[in-house]
């Protein structure tokens, strides 16, 4: 679906054409300047050297050429030529109403779907979900949802680290309480027993261990390399923690309203391995290393020294590196995707420039079907990422749990859920709670850190999550009203200034669904559903809907309360947001 500024510049391009002028630079776009117009372009100063002449007469040029005044008046000239348009009642009516019609609410589908595989959340078996989580389940779940929105095909993957040095730690340390694996019985009852507390008690003080005790250190290496091997008990040890993990996992992800399509774990690609080693050595980019087998992925023009990918320890045990490589090997096979999206952490950004650059060289994948959608950290008043006020690491089942009873608290102040059940006011405070920690990470652009505030997020007033349910359940208030009253939607026919900002917000959506598609950034999302809500709260406060005594004015402003409470909703969802119906 073309949107105005597209309209716009498709008009610009004939006049380009029709005055010799590269087309090329015949953009419109909304203006940096509303006062002066709705859109702008900036085509006359690019193509003035060019053309050998001065931007304004250009400019004066194109104003004088327009002829699509359905569309738009004559743009007016601002400084050095910059060109502002405002575009006509019935265009901008005709597009509010398109869009109040469109499954899509006005955004445009890809031109060629794809097959898009989003590898995100990563939690590690043995190990609680922790605040470190956050941004990657929710960056990546959103990622998920633009893409399948606009067309794609898409799986999302859990990618659990369940394969590497920690599970030979766990396994070393249970060895040594049990004083060995000898008593079968003794090990059968302790892996029955086992919990997620255990795991969070145990790997820590092995970690610890590990870094002090060399002789501990090696046992681990040598019991990872044993499990990768298929050696018991280790397999059913793996076996047991990996459930305990992921139950606790998978019930920290619903709770966040993070899914997946695929649960997978670094061991699943395992069996890729072996035929993936052979591989690489038959294509000579396996070398020996000091006992260690790597590949070298340095290229010439690099800034600073890559190092190689360890792909075998001298342990024998594949590394993280190899079940990444074996992954895509894996993913290529049962689902060849067209592009991977690895939603980590930017500090990682060496570890898969690795793993993609010896993806490449092996031919697996292009160079480019593989990027790595880094992201900055959520960070305490200090700066640095967030920890718990005795220094430890938040879970990320207790953060939630301190957002909601925070959202429960602000209810109660404002006097919100007072007639409602108990179930019903559980269900708001959550999605409160959630939309309040949703709405803080992806306002921001995930390439930047930002400062964790809970009481700031949790906020029903400026930019928050909470402010956005608040103003889709206001909207769907006006709807049930009106439906009680037997008022109905009808044509869009926007007039009134407000009327005029709340189409164009509306007209926003599309722009907005194809730059966080584009930049892989929800930010784009974000920004955009607040804008929208800030532009209904002013048709609200200066447009009467209900109380309108025109039929024809009334049935086009409950048209749009529909678009907007229909798009809005589109656009929280795409950041994995729910509204409640009332509040």
């Amino acid at each position: 679906m073309t949107d105005l500024a597209a309209a716009l510049t498709d008009a610009m391009k004939a006049i380009f054409r029709q005055l010799d002028l590269d087309a090329g630079h015949a953009g419109v776009r909304r203006s940096d300047r509303p006062d002066l117009g709705e859109f702008q372009a900036n085509g006359a100063l690019a193509v003035a050297k060019q053309a050998g002449r001065k931007p304004q007469e250009i400019a004066a040029d194109i104003s004088a050429a327009w002829r699509d005044l359905a569309l738009a008046d004559a743009p007016t000239i601002a400084g050095a030529g910059f060109l502002n348009f405002r575009v006509t009642d019935a265009a901008l009516s005709a597009r509010a109403d398109t869009i109040a019609r469109d499954p899509l609410c006005g955004a445009s589908p890809v031109a060629a779907a794809r097959k898009v595989l989003v590898d995100y959340g990563g939690p590690n078996v043995a190990k609680g979900m922790h605040v470190g989580h956050l941004r990657a389940s929710i960056i990546g779940e959103s990622l998920k949802r633009v893409f399948r929105f606009r067309g794609d095909q898409v799986w999302g993957d859990a990618h659990f680290g369940d394969w590497g040095f920690q599970m030979g730690l766990m396994i070393s340390a249970l060895e040594d309480e049990l004083n060995g694996f000898a008593d079968g019985e003794a090990l059968s009852r302790r892996l029955k027993a086992l919990t997620l507390d255990d795991l969070e008690e145990i790997y820590p003080a092995a970690s610890a261990r590990a870094k002090e005790d060399e002789a501990f250190r090696d046992r681990a290496r040598k019991a990872t390399a044993a499990l990768q091997a298929g050696q018991e008990p280790h397999r059913t040890i793996w076996a047991a923690m990996r459930v305990v993990s992921m139950d606790a996992q998978k019930r920290d992800f619903a709770s966040l309203g993070v899914t997946f399509d695929l649960w997978r774990g670094e061991a699943d690609a395992d069996p890729f391995i072996a035929d993936m080693v052979q591989d690489l050595r038959d294509k000579n980019l396996l070398e020996p290393d000091q006992g260690a087998q790597i590949v070298r992925v340095a290229e010439e023009g690099d800034k600073r020294e890559l190092p190689p990918l360890l792909v075998i320890s001298s342990e024998g045990s594949a590394m993280y590196g190899t079940t990444d490589l074996a992954t895509i090997v894996q993913r290529e096979s049962e689902i060849d995707p067209d592009l991977y999206l690895y939603v980590v952490d930017q500090r990682q950004g060496d570890h898969f420039e690795q793993v993609f650059r010896a993806a490449a060289r092996a031919g697996y994948v292009a160079r480019d079907q593989v990027e790595h959608i880094g992201f900055g950290t959520m960070n305490g008043p200090d700066g640095k990422p967030f920890k718990t006020r005795a220094g430890g690491v938040l879970k990320l089942h207790d953060l939630i749990g301190q957002a909601e009873e925070r959202a429960r608290a602000r209810l109660r102040e404002a006097d919100i859920g007072a007639d409602f059940s108990a179930d019903e006011f559980e269900d708001v405070a959550h999605k409160v709670a959630i939309a309040a920690l949703k709405f803080a990470d992806l306002v921001n652009f995930r390439g930047t850190s930002y400062v964790f505030d809970l009481d700031r997020f949790m906020s029903f007033e400026g930019k928050t999550g909470p402010y956005l349910l608040y103003a889709a359940v206001r909207i769907k208030s006006i709807l049930r009203k009106a439906d009680e009253q037997g008022a109905e939607p009808g044509a869009i026919r926007v007039s009134t200034p407000d009327e005029r900002g709340l189409a164009l917000a509306l007209d926003g959506f599309s722009a907005a669904c194809m730059q966080a598609y584009d930049k892989r950034a929800p930010h784009f999302i974000s920004e955009h559903a607040y804008d929208l809500a800030q532009a209904f709260s002013a048709f609200y406060a200066n447009c009467p809907v209900l109380g309108e005594a025109d039929p024809a004015v009334r049935a086009s402003r409950l048209a749009l309360a529909a678009a907007a409470l229909k798009q809005l909703e589109a656009a929280l969802d795409l950041l994995g947001i729910a509204a409640p119906q009332r509040m």
